[in-house]
């Protein structure tokens, strides 16, 4: 098994590091209602998804 000659320095290692970060989530807004909601996904404050009613929302 090989053993790196030297240490990896704090400042390569966080140079290798710079793409490894969290994304934020994209959300888009309900055709219906305007409420934020992930998109391909049935909206949870009125229950429609493309403009169609899918789940009763009481």
């Amino acid at each position: 098994m090989a053993v790196p000659f030297r240490k990896t320095s704090k400042q390569a290692k966080r140079k290798r590091r710079t793409h490894f970060k969290l994304a934020l989530a994209t959300l888009t807004t309900c055709s219906n209602c305007g409420a934020t909601i992930k998109p391909h996904r049935v909206c949870r404050e009125c229950g429609y998804y493309k403009n169609k009613e899918i789940v009763k929302v009481d």
